[in-house]
């Protein structure tokens, strides 16, 4: 292992050599395979590589700050023959009222002997005696050359050629201007094609490893340059969360917390007199290679997913030098098996299959979509509902989980402390989820996603080629793969629905075809103007227990800048029965998502509104500002009395 320290330190393991500046911490240069640089050396050394948040001050949130951490200090935690870890420590100044977010942050660089990439990660500390603020995002930011590196890889099934940086500006802006439409590239097979970062978006459980390749590097050889995560203990929002992966420049990011498919309510606030420190990190930037005799993408792409593997397995890390990263035999772990219990289904308890089980901070249930202070920890129980939790840091947790199929979020009633070596059995554990009655009819799969539902064709004009189709195998055709990532469907409820808003008749429509994603705002092209829209549920009851009431159960999977209102059997100037008030801040439709955050309704249904024969149930979405004021619908389902049917 080398350093060597003038203006920059370098650090190199005989296969990657990384160029920081001093004493900012900014990677400047990365040199691999014999390629001088793989950074974009036109952009300065600040914008190369970096750590960044975006974040406000109490009181002042219309006004955002934007902070690209730099460091004041730097020093070698550690060098040996197996192992360098550098520090860039940014102290924040008290005795003045700075600017600068009221954080002291240290960031760490380690590379280890043998192998191709670095680490880094960072310990963010905010003292009690410090004011308050809050914090909107903050990430890891790597930006590859774009004269290297054009193809890019986010999952198996997206995966291509990009358009460059020059396409997007000399192209068309759309409703927002993270949209482009193409109309001038450089390779003229992007024209007509729209680019949004957002279409590249991925659950964080989705999202280990993500990154660019540049074939032809050198003479014999492509390179593949990657983003892995090895763990989501310190991400916010737990395993559903959304966020940006990699996108046009090139750029790679490393998304610890943002606001992006949740809005306000998953910003970080600290109040004067809130301690508050935590850990994010380490990720891994990896590079690999393949000779050009194989096909490099593939090779690439799946060596790094080999690799991603290995880290998974490797977590948590021996190597850090920070005290705040807890080892192994510093953590704990919890195990027991779920059960659900709905005696409406089976009058037997029934397993949790393939549950998602996970130990979050303090809360009320479903809190954790919200939490990002401190940590998660989040697995799959088996088919049998059996799970277990490794690696878990010290501390307070409560446990929850969800169940596809099932409504609500569960929470376990007893609080679980975590202490170093201990291993605690919590036994058989049941979720009881919200039920008053046998159903009477349901509308779509309780997934917390809105994917099950009509999705249309994109617009020609605004169409995204990699996801129009997909070969899943020679045998056979292929097959779209996430639909609702193509810009402007929201558009697309006007074209369908012309003259009328949707009317769904139980028992003859289907969901698939017949209910389409997105309750949105209908364009009234005449005015220029937005209008609410209402859909009509139709269906028959061939009694009414006038001495019951009826249970509607409306599960949303986003909702942004929301009021919806529902009503039985009667126009919307009548009072209804439920009014959500103003609900969600997802933007999941601006941003291509097939789900926000989840709520759960549960409103009372007056048996005196029903009547024998054919009953309408009305949703009425009635804020309609913009085309972007929408919800997703997860589920819907009306509950009967025992005797109902």
């Amino acid at each position: 292992m080398t350093i060597i320290v003038c203006v920059q330190v370098v650090v190199e393991n005989g296969i990657v050599r990384v160029s920081l500046s001093i004493p900012e911490g900014m990677i400047t240069g990365i040199e691999y395979n014999g390629v001088e640089n793989l950074l974009e050396t036109q952009n300065p050394d600040e914008n190369r590589g970096y750590w960044d948040l975006s974040w406000n001050k109490l009181g002042k949130e219309h006004i955002g700050m934007y902070d690209r951490i730099a460091g004041t200090n730097f020093s070698v935690v550690m060098e040996d023959p197996e192992q360098v870890e550098l520090s860039f420590i940014k102290t924040w100044d008290s005795s003045s009222q700075s600017d600068l977010v009221p954080l002291n942050i240290d960031r760490r660089f380690v590379m280890l002997r043998g192998c191709a990439g670095f680490y880094s990660y960072a310990i963010y500390e905010h003292l009690g005696e410090w004011p308050s603020f809050s914090i909107a995002e903050t990430r890891m930011v790597l930006k590859p050359s774009q004269t290297k590196f054009h193809y890019m890889a986010v999952s198996d099934t997206r995966q291509r050629i990009m358009p460059m940086p020059e396409d997007r500006a000399s192209g068309e802006p759309l409703a927002y201007p993270e949209a482009v439409l193409l109309t001038n590239p450089i390779n003229a097979n992007f024209r007509g094609e729209v680019d949004d970062k957002y279409q590249y978006s991925s659950e964080n459980k989705d999202s280990g490893v993500h990154g660019w390749i540049c074939r032809e590097c050198t003479n014999d050889s492509s390179v593949g340059f990657w983003m892995i995560t090895p763990s989501n203990e310190f991400k916010s929002g737990g395993p559903l969360k959304q966020d940006l992966t990699s996108h046009v420049g090139p750029t790679m990011l490393s998304m610890f917390l943002s606001a992006h498919y949740g809005g306000d309510d998953v910003k970080l606030r600290f109040e004067e007199g809130e301690p508050w420190k935590k850990v994010f990190g380490p990720v891994f930037a990896y590079l690999n290679s393949a000779s050009d005799a194989e096909d490099p993408y593939t090779a690439l792409w799946e060596d790094a997913k080999q690799q991603m593997a290995i880290q998974v397995q490797d977590w948590p890390y021996t190597f850090p030098a920070s005290e705040d990263f807890p080892k192994k035999e510093q953590r704990g772990s919890v195990h027991g098996r779920l059960l659900v219990r709905d005696r409406y289904i089976n009058e037997d308890d029934m397993m949790a299959d393939s549950a998602y089980v996970g130990l979050a901070p303090l809360g009320e249930a479903g809190s954790w979509q919200i939490e990002g202070k401190g940590y998660q920890f989040w697995t799959n129980a088996d088919t049998k509902g059996y799970f277990h939790i490794d690696n878990i840091r010290e501390g307070d947790y409560n446990l929850y989980a969800f169940v596809r199929g099932f409504i609500g979020d569960y929470k376990y009633d007893v609080n679980i402390t975590i202490t170093a070596g201990d291993h605690s059995n919590l036994g058989n554990l049941v979720y009881e989820p919200p039920r008053d009655g046998p159903t009477l009819w349901e509308i779509g799969i309780p997934d917390r996603t809105a994917e099950e539902f009509y999705i249309p064709d994109a617009n020609p004009k605004y169409i995204n080629m990699l996801y129009l189709s997909h070969p899943t195998s020679e045998a056979k055709a292929p097959t779209p793969v996430d639909r609702f990532r193509q810009y402007g469907l929201w558009e697309r409820y006007s074209n369908i629905y012309r003259e009328s808003d949707l009317v769904y008749e139980v028992g003859v429509s289907n969901y698939q075809r017949d209910w389409f994603f997105a309750q949105v705002t209908r364009k009234n092209e005449t005015k220029n103007a937005y209008q609410a829209t209402t859909w009509t549920i139709s269906f028959n009851l061939t009694n009414v227990d006038h001495n019951s009431t009826y249970k509607l159960r409306v599960a949303l999977a986003s909702a942004t800048y929301a009021d919806l209102h529902v009503q039985v059997n009667g126009p919307e100037r009548y009072n209804p029965i439920f009014r959500s008030g103003l609900v969600g801040a997802d933007n999941s439709i601006a941003r291509h998502g097939i789900h926000g955050l989840y709520h759960l309704f549960n409103i009372d249904v007056p048996s005196d509104l029903l009547i024998v024969g054919t009953n309408l149930i009305f949703l009425t979405q009635s804020k309609c500002d913009t085309a972007f004021e929408e919800v997703m619908y997860d589920y819907i389902r009306l509950e009967g009395p025992l005797n109902s049917h």
